[in-house]
């Protein structure tokens, strides 16, 4: 397994990066921080997900990616994954969630499993993921949220229900930052060292 980190901060190039590896032949896992974006599923309607005029007004853009999953705020305090890999006979069967949460329990946070493949910390989500599979690929991807500004995530996260219709309805739950868990990583830059690191060791022993 890979483990890459994109220099770019652009949701829709990651986006795309994310495409084209899941079009390749690698398993990769994928680390990315994108400057603030909302990331709106491939079949939700996103009016009724995003308060778009605080978005237009605080300079947010909005973004579709193809995978399905519930819509998310990125900025530059939350880490992104993406585990692209080749599929098995049932590929949404396996718990895509296990390298992520054995690197957070890794660095000393007691992160679980939730029952919609989130991830949580003291009954808090501390991770998102949507999930895609393209012939005999697979992309799973998420978010950390490390140091997330969790006040703008909430107001850009508040759009108009009534106008869901057909579309996928996001699942809101309880959010919480992973920086005040880890006491000895004081920012970004050294949780992603932190992060590869544990993946590392945790890919050399499978």
């Amino acid at each position: 397994m890979k483990i890459l980190f994109s220099d770019s901060r652009a949701a829709e190039q990651n986006l795309t990066l994310e495409q084209q590896l899941l079009g390749g032949s690698d398993e990769v896992v994928l680390l990315y921080v994108n400057d603030p974006v909302v990331v709106v599923g491939r079949n939700q309607t996103i009016e009724a997900e995003v308060d778009c005029n605080y978005c237009r007004a605080h300079n947010i853009p909005v973004v579709r990616r193809l995978s399905g999953g519930g819509t998310v705020y990125h900025d530059g305090g939350n880490l992104n994954y993406a585990i692209i890999c080749n599929s098995s006979e049932h590929p949404l069967d396996r718990d895509y969630t296990e390298p992520i949460v054995w690197t957070l329990q890794h660095l000393g946070v007691a992160a679980s499993t939730g029952s919609r493949g989130e991830i949580l910390v003291n009954d808090a989500k501390i991770s998102g993921s949507a999930s895609m599979v393209r012939r005999d690929r697979v992309l799973f991807h998420g978010t950390l949220l490390f140091d997330a500004d969790l006040e703008v995530l909430d107001a850009a996260l508040h759009g108009d229900i009534t106008l869901a219709h057909k579309g996928v309805k996001s699942v809101h739950s309880k959010v919480a930052n992973l920086k005040p868990l880890l006491h000895s990583i004081p920012d970004m830059a050294t949780f992603v060292n932190a992060v590869i690191s544990a993946l590392t060791k945790y890919y050399s022993q499978q």
